[in-house]
């Protein structure tokens, strides 16, 4: 909402993020009268602003009248000069803030004023009230509730000199139903039960007469009311307050349990009653049937809601509340909301609340506007005069300072939280809160000064600071946002450390910057470098909520950013039956890149306003006398993404897809943000968030191909998400199947040295205005190509027939060894029948040598290696038996133990060219069977490699020594078999059957 306040903040020492925010047209048209802005000049007379007020309480408030009031003693300002800090100074001198941001040291005296101030008002809540908890149930003594025997009903108007309650239960004839005043300006009546009925039947119309001094009676709906209607037949009628109280059987049971906090919330933020395809107001019932589902399949973790509570005014977009605990009843009854919340807890979303704590209608009829009758600030919810009254939004400010406005407020977001179950709230026009000036013509510098003076609403702070501590006691999952345009530092921290408690801030600079760009520049005039500082320039220890387009940047007037893009053409080139368009064609792909590269870049968490995750044409326009009460502009338009041949589906896809990527790699959550790349002259944008590496080409004509990206951590990197894919109305362009390894850069630890800051870099296609997402491949993910391994054939072979070896022994080779040794003698004696006897006798002589050095599984390791070598020998090779034993010799020597070793030395020390791509295992299975290979050759062979070669070479001799010397020169000659065989194929399977039944048959 505080788009309208034309503020122009610049950063702050490398903190702040810019906003350049313009009028919002809901705002001009609500003050169309206001020809020009003026700058507010506020008058405060004596009073410092940052002082406080001096209120002595009255020495007639007795414990007996508190505890019987529980909580309705005081009124007026909340602070007592008299009561003593002493005790908090000490601790004041250790603001958390202080040290996270040595920057605001200079403004230590002012945040231990406020922190004060903010501990004394909890001191005097508690002494007064009971503290925090029960000071915000005001809910259960004011307004109406039922107590025993009766209802009784409770109204705060100190201007009041008479007042009655009235309504359909007593013909609005209130003489027999007039109110008592107590000495805080508390009006209050005991209505008994009629025949053991409430006398005021539930559903029914209520409203609060009173008389003011100057004598005129006024009838006002109450200021605590549940739920207020109007009737529509009826052009410009007021409303009603009603009379809320539900029997068991029509009160809604909650079924679902809350869902967790995100570790970062994916907004969806929507609007119910404009939710609908028809040109009508939809219900809080058919937007958790129809709409809610939608939100959920497109991985959305968080749904906000706007104009909850009840507004008179439909086109103020829910912004000017008239009634703070009431529903909006144009979309339902409260019972309907809680269906609506319980749904939504249903498909694991959240549920926010859009709350409007900053003004307040001005509407006397029908709001808490009605209740000031001209009275002192200290008798109001209002400040007066101009200290009183927005100017822009033509509305009502809070006096913040004032104990039953504190009681009002701060009761009011407990009754959201436990009597309708939301998981928290985004707080709307936080920057005219936190400023006496409002933001008005401000232009927020940079500089801290503008941030901590006199400008600053210390009172508006201090509320804050106790909504926040309130909400997190109540609901500790609760998510708390603050719509802030001037980056005020400590708003993102907690109250702990002197922030003010708020879990995000929405990053407002955005949206800006891309609406100027869209507007004013060509594709030609884009500077990456200046659209990533923008996304990235806010307080990196405060969290941000980043988001290209909300409800703002729709509003008549303006357009959403798919409309910018492709304007008139959206009627007649969206259709899939038909090439597109050059422009319809750049407006798919920009919304795509722009939505992703702020989701991406812009923040800790992502908001998207219902409706623009598919691109929803035109503007938003609330019926209004200017389009003839017209509800067309008024909806959303679903028919368009559903109908299958029309290109709304890719954009729609394509918001799924990004949301399931940070679901699926949590990215937002994730600290590690580093832009390693912005160059202008290729208009391309490489960076990394979390383990996943970004690169965006926003060059309208050029495609990279070999374009080298930075990253930190070494691997295989795959696409993860790709713009430019068919399912999204791409061209396909970039390969998903595609494995980039990558190649290290200068020296580790050594920025310097590296490319672009990065230790380590890969190569990618990257095509004109597309953008793809990369993730390091973990190795269980699928098989592995070794862009090196022809040069590392030996290694490979290696390490396949170790797990071949693995396999047999576990699977093929039964575990008695005593049978082993017999299938060993049968294979020998068919070799050689009399020689086979004395190298077998020479085994069993030799256990030093040969069986003692055998390791796990002993005996059977040495014969299922005599017995996969054997396989080898005769399925692998030819039967040719032409002798080249030289031949042979040379291939042993390079399978020798000391090459083997120093293929695994080399092996280990590339880990992306080999360990990485031999088979399908991770690199840390493959180094370990490397391990178990060389202990394989140590144990199994004696200790000098030559004599292992002889021993090895007699075996092959009295074997088959042609037979074996003709199957190598086969070998040499079929190197497919080699590749064939390496890694669990289904060819390899198929020939290891084969190997097994020719030993069987042997």
């Amino acid at each position: 909402m505080l788009g309208s306040l034309g503020l122009f903040p610049a950063p702050a020492f490398g903190f702040l993020s810019p906003s350049i925010a313009k009028n919002s047209k809901r705002d001009v048209e609500r003050n169309n009268r206001i020809a020009k802005q003026k700058q507010i000049g506020l008058t405060f007379g004596s009073r410092k602003l940052l002082g406080c007020p001096k209120f002595h309480f009255r020495p007639r408030i007795s414990k007996t009248k508190r505890e019987h009031w529980h909580g309705l003693a005081i009124s007026a300002v909340v602070t007592d000069e008299n009561t003593t800090m002493t005790g908090f100074d000490e601790d004041m001198e250790n603001i958390g803030l202080l040290s996270i941001d040595p920057g605001l040291e200079p403004f230590k005296d002012h945040f231990i004023y406020r922190v004060k101030r903010y501990i004394n008002q909890k001191q005097l809540i508690e002494k007064y009230e009971g503290g925090l908890q029960e000071f915000s149930k005001g809910y259960l003594k004011f307004g109406f509730n039922r107590e025993e025997g009766g209802i009784v009903y409770r109204e705060w108007a100190p201007a009041a000199q008479e007042a009655q309650v009235i309504g359909d239960f007593n013909g609005w004839d209130g003489s027999n139903h007039r109110m008592e005043k107590n000495e805080f300006g508390v009006w209050s009546i005991k209505i008994p039960d009629s025949g053991g009925n409430p006398a005021i039947p539930h559903n029914s119309r209520v409203k609060f007469r009173f008389r003011h001094g100057n004598g005129v009676w006024v009838d006002r709906i109450p200021a605590w009311i549940r739920y207020a209607i109007v009737d529509p037949s009826s052009f410009g009628a007021p409303y009603d307050g009603v009379y809320w109280d539900p029997p068991p059987s029509e009160r809604y049971q909650f079924k679902y349990p809350q869902p967790p906090k995100p570790k970062a919330p994916r907004i969806y933020e929507a609007h119910v009653g404009m939710s609908s395809s028809e040109p009508c107001i939809n219900t809080y019932r058919e937007f958790a049937n129809d709409v809610l589902p939608r939100i959920r399949a497109n991985n959305y973790n968080t749904v906000q809601l706007m104009a909850v509570m009840e507004h008179s005014y439909y086109g103020s977009f829910g912004y000017h509340v008239t009634n703070f605990f009431a529903v909006s009843s144009r979309s339902g009854t409260p019972e309907d909301l809680k269906y609506l919340i319980d749904k939504a807890h249903s498909l694991g979303l959240c549920v926010l609340m859009d709350v409007v704590h900053s003004h307040a209608s001005n509407n006397v009829t029908d709001g808490l506007n009605g209740f000031d009758v001209g009275q002192s600030s200290q008798d109001s919810y209002f400040h007066t005069g101009d200290r009183g009254y927005h100017k822009l939004w033509d509305s009502r400010l809070f006096n913040y300072a004032n104990w039953e406005v504190l009681r009002f407020l701060l009761s009011n977001l407990r009754w959201w939280l436990e009597e309708y179950k939301f998981d928290g709230f985004r707080f709307d026009g936080v920057t005219s809160m936190l400023y006496h000036h409002h933001g008005i013509n401000m232009v927020f510098t940079g500089d801290y000064n503008d941030y901590f003076s006199e400008a600053t609403d210390v009172d508006a702070v201090v509320y804050l600071m106790l909504a926040n501590s309130l909400i997190y006691n109540i609901f500790p999952d609760a998510t708390v946002i603050a719509e802030d345009v001037s980056g005020m530092p400590g708003l993102g921290r907690s109250v702990s450390e002197g922030g003010i408690g708020f879990d995000y801030r929405l990053a407002m600079a955005i949206p800006d910057k891309w609406i100027d760009y869209l507007k004013n520049k060509s594709d030609e005039e884009w500077s990456v470098k200046e659209i990533s500082w923008s996304l990235t320039n806010r307080r990196h220890t405060e969290k941000c909520v980043a988001y290209a387009e909300s409800h703002d940047q729709a509003i008549v007037g303006d357009k959403t950013i798919a409309f910018l893009l492709m304007d008139k053409e959206m009627y007649s080139g969206m259709s899939c039956l038909t090439d597109p368009s050059p422009m319809i064609e750049r407006g798919i792909a920009l919304h795509k890149m722009i939505h992703l590269l702020t989701m991406a870049l812009g923040g800790e968490g992502y908001l998207n306003f219902m409706g623009n995750e598919f691109g929803h044409p035109e503007w938003i326009d609330f019926p209004r006398e200017g389009n003839g009460w017209s509800y067309d502009k008024c909806r959303r338009q679903w028919n368009l993404v559903d109908t299958e041949h029309l290109r709304y589906k890719f954009m729609n896809a394509f918001d799924k897809a990004m949301n399931l990527l940070d679901e699926k790699y949590s990215f937002l959550a994730s600290t590690k943000q580093i832009v390693s790349s912005t160059n202008d002259e290729d208009k391309v944008i490489v960076f990394e968030h979390g383990d996943l590496v970004f690169v965006f080409n926003f060059h309208a004509e050029n495609t990279y191909d070999g374009y080298k990206v930075g990253c930190d951590l070494p691997g295989k990197y795959r696409v993860a998400l790709d713009s430019d894919a068919f399912e999204f109305g791409g061209h396909g362009r970039v390969g998903h199947d595609v494995d980039h390894f990558t190649s290290p850069e200068g020296i580790p630890g050594v920025p310097e040295t590296n490319f672009n800051n990065r230790p380590n870099s890969f190569k990618v296609l990257s095509p004109a205005r597309t953008c793809v997402a990369y993730h390091r491949v973990e190795e269980k993910e699928g098989n592995h190509n070794s862009s090196g391994a022809a040069n590392d054939a030996l290694t490979a072979v290696v390490v396949a027939k170790l797990g071949d070896f693995e396999e047999g022994v576990n699977q093929t080779f039964a575990a008695d060894s005593v049978a082993k040794q017999q299938d060993l003698e049968e294979v020998v004696n068919e070799a050689s029948a009399a020689d086979a006897v004395a190298k077998q006798e020479d085994f069993k002589a030799r256990p030093s040598s040969v069986a003692s050095d055998v390791g796990p599984p002993e005996t059977a390791d040495i014969v299922a290696k005599l017995g996969d070598f054997e396989e080898g020998v005769d399925q692998t090779f030819a039967a040719d038996t032409g002798a080249k034993q030289e031949d042979l010799e040379e291939v042993i020597n390079e399978a020798s133990a000391a090459d083997a070793v120093a293929k695994q030395e080399d092996f280990k020390a590339r880990p992306s060219s080999v360990a990485s791509d031999v088979g399908p295992t991770k690199t840390a299975d493959v180094v370990a069977k490397l391990g178990d290979f060389e202990e394989g050759v140590n144990q199994t062979f004696a200790a000098d490699t030559g004599a292992k070669q002889k021993d090895l070479e007699e075996v092959i001799n009295e074997a088959s020594a042609p037979d074996a010397v003709a199957k190598q020169e086969d070998f040499k000659a079929r190197p497919s078999m080699v590749a064939s065989d390496v890694g669990p194929t289904e060819k390899g399977n198929k020939e290891a059957e084969e190997i097994e039944k020719g030993t069987s048959d042997d």
